[in-house]
């Protein structure tokens, strides 16, 4: 069968002193952006936690399934019963589960099993990679690539909550089995990382260690 193609549309014909100008402008404002674990209580709206989810939800995917599912969590008994089966698991982790490498690696980030911030922050968003599915919802068809789209999704929502001017946490507490019990997900789900989203409090610090980002020179060659 041959493929359906129209005409791309909403593309801009941009000179290079614009396209320059524009990407360094993303990559200041992601500059900016840090992983947060002080949280503020105040309220986001969930339109644009919507808004927000619609971005995520424009990624490339394997096929156009788009293997991705998004559960917003502003239920603060839902949000309790997340932190008590995060911090068991973080409990587990901290405790000897971890090599010591792995958490000589955790140490300038002054991480432990204590979430708090799974309660105090206005939203969670749980991201579940689904194995099946396919181009429209209800179908049973071969999910391909999942990691690597939901990767890309999940990559796209720090962007646009952070660009809406929200701070994130990405919390990946192993293993994640709980989520998709409390948010009622089907078992051929995967969850893939829980996102904490709220404003940072007044007092919001980030790890010294966490401000070191690699030069170009040592994350790309170039080959002209």
């Amino acid at each position: 069968m041959s493929a359906d193609y129209v005409p791309l549309e909403g593309y801009e014909n941009l000179n290079t002193f614009e396209m320059q100008a524009r990407a360094e402008a993303v990559y200041e404002t992601l500059l900016k952006r840090r992983t947060i674990r002080d949280f503020s209580d105040k309220a986001v709206p969930q339109e644009i936690i919507e808004s927000c989810i619609k971005a995520a939800g424009t990624a490339p995917s394997g096929a156009n399934h788009q293997p991705w599912y998004f559960v917003a969590i502003s239920d603060p008994e839902v949000k309790r019963k997340i932190r008590i089966a995060a911090e068991a698991e973080e409990a587990e982790f901290y405790g000897g589960k971890a090599p010591d490498e792995w958490l000589d690696a955790l140490a300038p980030l002054g991480t432990d099993a204590s979430k708090p911030f799974l309660e105090t922050a206005p939203w969670l968003i749980a991201v579940f990679a689904q194995r099946r599915g396919g181009e429209k919802t209800g179908q049973d068809k071969k999910n391909y690539y999942v990691t690597e789209s939901v990767g890309l999704a999940t990559g796209m929502l720090i962007t646009a909550l952070h660009t809406a001017g929200l701070g994130t946490l990405t919390h990946t507490p192993a293993p994640m089995g709980f989520l998709r019990d409390i948010c009622d997900r089907p078992k051929d789900e995967k969850p893939f990382v829980l996102m904490v989203v709220g404003y940072p409090a007044d007092n919001a610090r980030v790890p010294k260690h966490a401000l070191i980002k690699k030069d170009l020179t040592e994350i790309s060659t170039f080959k002209t």
